[in-house]
This record gives C-alpha cells, sequence and structure tokens, in this order.
C-alpha cells in the first residue's frame, strides 16, 4: 500500500477534529453564557481540546479498527453537541456538527474496508460485544453529559401565577443573575418552587390559591438568567440560598415561615439546600433521583458489582470536566441533617427508577408518598386532590399556617 492512502485517510480525520476542537473552544471562551468568565471554563475548553490533539497525534499510529472507533466515537459526540445547543447555534457549532456528520461517514468506510471476509465468527463477536461494552460504559455516559451541559438556552413562556405578580432579579454569592416571578403572601408565609426538567407552574399556582407567597425563577443558565447550565443541578445550591435571603427580606413574609417546593433536579436541590440553610424551614420534594456515581451506589437493589460497574462512572467524570466543577456532596448522607424540620418526599413507583433512592433519603424528619400511577413528577396531574391535600396540609403544619 501507498503510503498517500494513510495520510489522506489521517488528514480526512484531522481537518474535521480540528473544527470540533475549534467549536469547544469558542463555545468555552469566546461565545462563552452571559455572566460567566473565561477562568470558569478551562476544564470544559481546554480538556476536550487537548484530548482532540492526542488523538490527531496518535491516529495515523492506530489499527484500522481502532481508527474506525475513534472516528465514530468523535463524530456521534460532535453531533450530540451540535444538537444540544439547538435553537442557539453559533456558526462554530453547526460546522462541528457538520464535522462530525463526515467523521462518522469516515469511520463506517474505515471500518468497511478493514474488513476480513475470511475471519472466524468467534473474533468478530468478541469485538462486537466489546464495542458494545465501550458504547454503553463510555460514549453513552459521555453523550448524556454533554447534552446536561451544553443545551442551548430556551427562553421560558410567560406564566401568570397569581394576582400581583411581580417580575425580579436575584443575584447569587457567585454573581450569576437569575431572573424570576414572585406572587405576594397572603399568610405571611411563602414557597420557593423550584423547577427540575419542567416548570411547575401548577403547583406555584397552587400555593398562591391557599395564600402562600410563591417565588418562581429560571434557574441559572435557563431562560433569562445567566450563567452555565446544568441540567443535573451540580453548581445549583447558591440558586436556591439566593431565593431564601430574598424571601427572608420581604415585608409580607415572617423569616421564619419559608419552605421549598421542588421538582425532579429542583426536588434533589432542595433538600441539599435546606441541609445547609436552615432558612428553609419544610421541603417538598418530588421525583428526586441520582445525580451523580456516589448517589448511584445507594440505589435499593443494586448488588457490589452493579454499584461500582455503572456508567455513572464515566459519566460523572464527563459531569465534572464539562460542568468545570466537582459532584454535589450525596444526598443520602445529606437528608439527616434537615431535621428536625420537617420534609415530605414524593415518589411515583412508575417513574423514573432512580426514584427508589427517595427510600434511601427519607431520614428521621422525612416522610414519603409513593403513588402507584402516574410518571415522574405527575402526582398533581395524576391525583389533584390528594396533592393538595397532603401538600399544602404539610405546609399549614410546617409553618405555622393557621
Amino acid at each position: 500500500m501507498s503510503t498517500t492512502a494513510p495520510r489522506t485517510a489521517a488528514v480526512a480525520f484531522r481537518l474535521p477534529l480540528a473544527v470540533i476542537a475549534v467549536a469547544v473552544v469558542d463555545h468555552a471562551f469566546v461565545s462563552r453564557e452571559p455572566g460567566t468568565a473565561v477562568s470558569e471554563h478551562l476544564a470544559s475548553g481546554l480538556v476536550p481540546a487537548f484530548a482532540a490533539l492526542a488523538l490527531a497525534w496518535a491516529y495515523p499510529r492506530l489499527r484500522p479498527g481502532a481508527q474506525a472507533a475513534a472516528a465514530l466515537t468523535c463524530g456521534a459526540l460532535a453531533v450530540v453537541a451540535a444538537a444540544a445547543r439547538l435553537p442557539a447555534h453559533s456558526l462554530t457549532s453547526l460546522a462541528a456538527g457538520l464535522a462530525g456528520v463526515w467523521l462518522l461517514g469516515e469511520g463506517a468506510r474505515t471500518l468497511w474496508r478493514s474488513r476480513r471476509p475470511g475471519r472466524r465468527i468467534g473474533p468478530r463477536t468478541i469485538r462486537a460485544v466489546l464495542a458494545a461494552v465501550a458504547v454503553y460504559f463510555v460514549v453513552l455516559p459521555v453523550a448524556f453529559a454533554i447534552l446536561a451541559t451544553q443545551r442551548g438556552r430556551t427562553m421560558p413562556a410567560f406564566a401568570v401565577l397569581g394576582p400581583g405578580q411581580q417580575n425580579i432579579t436575584l443575584t447569587t454569592a457567585d454573581g450569576v443573575r437569575l431572573a424570576g416571578w414572585y406572587v405576594p403572601s397572603r399568610n405571611r408565609a411563602a414557597v420557593i418552587a423550584f423547577p427540575g426538567r419542567r416548570e411547575p407552574v401548577a403547583h406555584a399556582r397552587l400555593l398562591a390559591r391557599h395564600g402562600y407567597g410563591v417565588l418562581l425563577l429560571d434557574r441559572r443558565g435557563e431562560g433569562a438568567s445567566s450563567g452555565d447550565i446544568n441540567l443535573y443541578g451540580w453548581d445549583g445550591e447558591p440558586d436556591l440560598r439566593a431565593a431564601v435571603a430574598y424571601l427572608r427580606g420581604r415585608p409580607d413574609v415572617d423569616a421564619g415561615r419559608i419552605g421549598g417546593l421542588g421538582l425532579s433536579v429542583g426536588g434533589e436541590l432542595m433538600l441539599q439546600a435546606a441541609a445547609h440553610d436552615r432558612g428553609l424551614r419544610a421541603v417538598v420534594s418530588e421525583g428526586a433521583g441520582v445525580r451523580s456515581f456516589a448517589e448511584h451506589r445507594h440505589t435499593p437493589g443494586v448488588g457490589g458489582v452493579q454499584q461500582w460497574l455503572s456508567p455513572w462512572a464515566v459519566q460523572t467524570a464527563a459531569l465534572t470536566v464539562l460542568g468545570d466543577g466537582g459532584p454535589p456532596p450525596d444526598l443520602a448522607a445529606l437528608v439527616s441533617r434537615i431535621a428536625p424540620r420537617p420534609v415530605l418526599l414524593i415518589r411515583a413507583l412508575h417513574g423514573n427508577p432512580d426514584e427508589a433512592l427517595n427510600r434511601v433519603y427519607a431520614g428521621p424528619s422525612a416522610s414519603l408518598w409513593e403513588l402507584d400511577r402516574g410518571g415522574h413528577t405527575g402526582a398533581l396531574a395524576v391525583a389533584p386532590a390528594e396533592y393538595e391535600r397532603r401538600v399544602i396540609g404539610f405546609f399549614d403544619a410546617a409553618l405555622a399556617v393557621p
């Protein structure tokens, strides 16, 4: 074989990889999110760029099968990142997405050309199994981390929560500006309704109808709030601390009568914030689950081998790099610190599998309501009367509402 073919193959891999690396650096350091600094993106910008440089150097030295795997993996992750940034695409992101498509084609061509028709079925089966294992334990977890930290900003629709609604802006201790809406309290108590993967508008309206002041926020990196997004909420505790501080300073709210209601990731953050901030006097957490490898290891029914041999190991590492910060503290060790303040945990038995952790999070001051119908964070929709009785009754008792 002539030396021209390997050189051409190397160029066909290196050029699109360079386009992807430029997009990564641009997103981290140039076209970064409002309210963020270059110094906050060193890991998410430099680690992928250096990994691309190392792959570009090593590519000609790899066997054809490894070359195909490198091209397919880089291409797939680039396409995932480009899709995650929709609809707020930059030109570099679009170019990286096209480069990813090119690499997918290049990887498929390399794999086809390197096949050996006479090879026995055994070795081919082993390679196929190893490839499937690599996809499950490495590629997919990294893809999920990309989706969680690189998603394009979307603007939520304006929601009417109740009479006297006000638009507000909060600033967190780490300098992030949060957009929010507040309905003044009629009973001297207030509740922070914090979003998970969907806004808790119906929950906020329910609380407002019962006289509670209700504060709803665009969490950092979403809607009109500044900062970087992290769908697992790893850096979201300062958002809730700012919300508590805002309510404690309001003339219509007694400082000792502030609660929190969180859905999904919002529920996990409510538990974390309440363990550290005694200003949260009562918490309702619906649909809490796993955020990191440490929490995964507490999942009921997961054996010793499964605890360690899990995609969460790579996903936690990828989230650490792409999110430019370490994982949050283990909720299983935190929830007991909330006592004696009351906690109501809500879990759908047919919701996300990781909601089984609510039985672990149910510490000494927590009660657990498990529904045998409905899905993730769907309790209000499937059992509105019981939800109202339980949740409003919980806050009325915990926040001393007559």
